[in-house]
This record gives structure tokens, C-alpha cells and sequence, in this order.
């Protein structure tokens, strides 16, 4: 295995990596080599570059993990198929709906293992939750999620000066849209987005409210922020015909405060290692992983949707006038 990028989420992978068997770490690749090399070197693994091509060459990477800024996603991952290598693409696949068709596309031609980094999937309180949904003991009416951070400044998760910047819609909102369909285990029929102002610095929106409906009617009422002055992360209320849950990264609790034992759930309380775990079965067995770039795809389908309507509501039937013009990219 290969990691692109030396940065918070890629020291994530890394960890979980190192405890799943029989996978070695041979290269890691990060734009500043001095970076590449310490993180090389605190992992200890033997090869460490600034050049994804030359990683891309080796005889001794099967697979790589992309790990990198969200606007390299598409060409990198192509660039690893045609290479031969299996990927997997940290979230969101791309930013924009042509590119993560074409990285479809390309998995498709090639038969390599894609799959993206859609967490939410695997966090052992989603999935507590989907299990439940899926045996027919929980049917889901509203889903409500908070994604709220900090980001006046352009730093990532480790307080770190960010060489790119991040997006709302195409990053942020993609949990939250492919995790609505997941629960629900139906197609999104309806979307509608508000955003609030473009902060000029930084070329993005800092505020966005989401609204969702399924096919079988249930709902999702999403609000973002990058202003939230206050802890960062993400809460999710699942509000079910029996039963409320509060969810948060790994954790679970009912809408009372009452913890949920999660631990006959997985292999693994981390829901990144959980994640990974699925990459290396599904290249290991042959088959296509849980998300697969493939199964998320309808997500960016929704995410396009939203930003290319504007001023209108998107909808995958009628679309009428009312909301704010998307973020600019």
C-alpha cells in the first residue's frame, strides 16, 4: 500500500493501517518531501517521495490511498488506475459531477477496486443504526445533522495552514447526502440548499442549509457552517417510528443520553480502520467495496444538482424557484 498525503487524514490512515494483517505501508508521497519523509519515518516506512508518478511505477505498491487536496482527487485517481494500482479516494471523489464520472468510468475499464473514503458508512453508530433499519426494527423519519467548524483561517484538522481550500457542498454535505441514502436504502427525490455569504478571502460559502427528501418519504434537514465559534465535528439525530439516537463519529446514544454498547458491531470501533479494512477485502476477494465509486456517484449527482440550479430548488422530478445561488468553487 501507498499513502498520497502526509497530512491530518492521512496519519488517520496510517493508524489503521498498521492494524489490519498482512499490509504493509511501502511509500508515502506528499507534495513537501521534508513532510513526506518525516511521516515515512515515524511510521516506519522505508520509502518516502514527493513525486506520486514514481510511487504510482513501483513494483511493490498494489494499492494506493489518496489522501491529497480534494481538487487532485480525480486526476490522481485516474492516474493510479491507469498505473494498475486499486484506489481509494478520501472524500469527497471529486468536486465536480464530469470528473467523478469519469473516475466511474475508468473503474469500470480498468476492473481496479475504487472506492471512496465515505466514512459515515463505516462508523460503527451508523452502521448500529442501518442494522437495524435493514432488519425492519427502525424506520427512519428525519434525519438531522450539524456539521459545524471554524474555518475564518484556511487550517486543517491539525491546525495546520492548508494549501487548498475546502468546500461545504462538495465536501461536507457529501457525508451527510450519501449517508441519507444509505439509512434510507432509497433514492433522493427531492433537494433543496440556502447558503449564506461568500467570505471574499477565501472564495466559498461559510454557512449552507440543506433539505432532502426520500423516496419513502422520510427526511433530512442538513446545516453547515465553517463560522461556529465552539467545538468542531458532526452530530447526527436519527429521529425513527421507534426510537431517537444521537450519533457522533463512533459513538451512540439514544435521544435520552443513554450510551449504546457498539462493540459487537465491527472489527474494529474505528470507523476509519473499519473503512480501510473494506478496501483491502474488497481487492483481496475481488469485488467491488461497500462504497465503491460507483455507489456513491448519485450523491454527486445531488451535490451538481444543487449548485448548477442556482437560484432554483433541485429536484430529480419538478424544480420550482426559492433558493439561494450555490457556493463558488
Amino acid at each position: 500500500m501507498a499513502l498520497a498525503g502526509g497530512g491530518a487524514f492521512g496519519l488517520k490512515h496510517l493508524d489503521a493501517l498498521a492494524e489490519i494483517d498482512d499490509v504493509v505501508v511501502t511509500s508515502v508521497v506528499s507534495r513537501r518531501l521534508d513532510q513526506a519523509r518525516d511521516v515515512a519515518a515515524k511510521y516506519d516506512v522505508a520509502h518516502a517521495s514527493a513525486d506520486l508518478d514514481e510511487v504510482l511505477a513501483r513494483d511493490d505498491v498494489d494499492a494506493v490511498i489518496l489522501a491529497t487536496p480534494t481538487q487532485l482527487h480525480a486526476e490522481q485517481a485516474v492516474a493510479a488506475m491507469r498505473a494498475g494500482k486499486h484506489v481509494q479516494v478520501e472524500i469527497p471523489l471529486a468536486d465536480n459531477l464530469a470528473d467523478a464520472e469519469r473516475i466511474v468510468a475508468v473503474a469500470r475499464e480498468t476492473g481496479l477496486v475504487c472506492m471512496v473514503g465515505h466514512t459515515r458508512r463505516f462508523n460503527p453508530s451508523h452502521r448500529w443504526i442501518h442494522r437495524k433499519v435493514e432488519a425492519d426494527e427502525l424506520a427512519l423519519q428525519q434525519l438531522t445533522v450539524q456539521t459545524y467548524f471554524m474555518r475564518r483561517s484556511n487550517l486543517n484538522a491539525r491546525n495546520e495552514p492548508r494549501t487548498w481550500t475546502d468546500n461545504l457542498l462538495w465536501h461536507h454535505a457529501a457525508h451527510t447526502v450519501d449517508l441519507f441514502r444509505y439509512q434510507t436504502g432509497e433514492e433522493i427525490v427531492e433537494a433543496h440548499a440556502l447558503q449564506g455569504p461568500v467570505r471574499p478571502d477565501l472564495g466559498i460559502a461559510m454557512d449552507l442549509s440543506i433539505q432532502l427528501r426520500a423516496a419513502g418519504g422520510a427526511i433530512c434537514t442538513l446545516s453547515l457552517s465553517f463560522n461556529n465559534d465552539g467545538p468542531f465535528g458532526t452530530d447526527f439525530r436519527y429521529i425513527c417510528d421507534n426510537g431517537t439516537y444521537l450519533a457522533r463519529y463512533d459513538d451512540l446514544f439514544t435521544g435520552h443520553g443513554e450510551q449504546i454498547d457498539l462493540s459487537g458491531v465491527g472489527a474494529s470501533s474505528n470507523g476509519i480502520e473499519v473503512q480501510d479494512r473494506e478496501f483491502v477485502d474488497a481487492i483481496r476477494q475481488g469485488r467491488e467495496p461497500e462504497s465503491s465509486a460507483a455507489a456513491v456517484l448519485p450523491c454527486y449527482r445531488i451535490l451538481a444538482d444543487l449548485e448548477r440550479r442556482g437560484s432554483k430548488s433541485a429536484s430529480c422530478s419538478t424544480s420550482t424557484p426559492g433558493v439561494a445561488p450555490m457556493p463558488a468553487r
